[in-house]
């Protein structure tokens, strides 16, 4: 039996994504064997975030500092906006290096079943910042479920007035997929999107 602060460790780490109780003892325990150099690093580091952790005012990212280092990179081309669903997917975007753009977090998505309205998501914000000018691009990258599809349905409604164009991610087959593993929705949507061979 481990001590009731052994335990207590273990279970707020059994809470955290991918990790059951299983996960949570063995890396308790690799903590408490590695103290010096897994366990005190990792107490400093989450120190430094809990004290200094931020939600970005302009785009809703979370970072230690507001406005965020996406916000404030000269480097990032201010004219592109990406919305995303939640901060994992700007992150997930921003990881592959392949948007040069500055993201906006919505805070989820649309969803009758759960209760979630316009008014629970940053689109009001969104708005606004189209509404200050300067964006001429604005990527959809919401993920291919009923939400959200219906929550970039919504979000294209809502700036359909603004003078930017209005792109969406592509959806279809997965780079290395076979046909014969995909669903029929995936399948369907790379029909639709299908394109000359060049």
């Amino acid at each position: 039996m481990a001590s009731p602060e052994i335990d207590m460790l273990t279970q707020a780490l059994s809470r955290l994504p991918g990790l059951g109780p299983r996960s949570a003892r063995r890396a308790v325990l690799h903590l408490l064997k590695k103290r010096e150099t897994a366990l005190k690093p990792l107490l400093a580091a989450l120190g430094a975030v809990d004290d200094r952790l931020a939600t970005c005012s302009l785009c809703g990212n979370i970072d230690t500092s507001d406005p965020c280092g996406i916000c404030t990179d000269p480097r990032r081309d201010a004219r592109s906006l990406c919305v995303v669903e939640e901060v994992a997917d700007l992150w997930a975007l921003d990881r592959s290096r392949l948007f040069p753009g500055k993201f906006h977090v919505l805070g989820g998505r649309l969803s009758a079943l759960e209760g979630v309205r316009p008014e629970d998501l940053t689109i009001d914000a969104l708005v606004r910042r189209l509404s200050e000018g300067g964006i001429d691009e604005v990527v959809l990258a919401m993920n291919a479920t009923l939400e959200g599809q219906t929550t970039a349905h919504y979000v294209a409604e809502r700036i359909e007035g603004y003078p930017v164009r209005v792109t969406q991610l592509a959806h279809g087959l997965p780079v290395g997929g076979e046909l014969d593993y995909l669903d029929e929705g995936t399948l369907a949507q790379a029909l639709r999107a299908r394109r000359p061979l060049a």
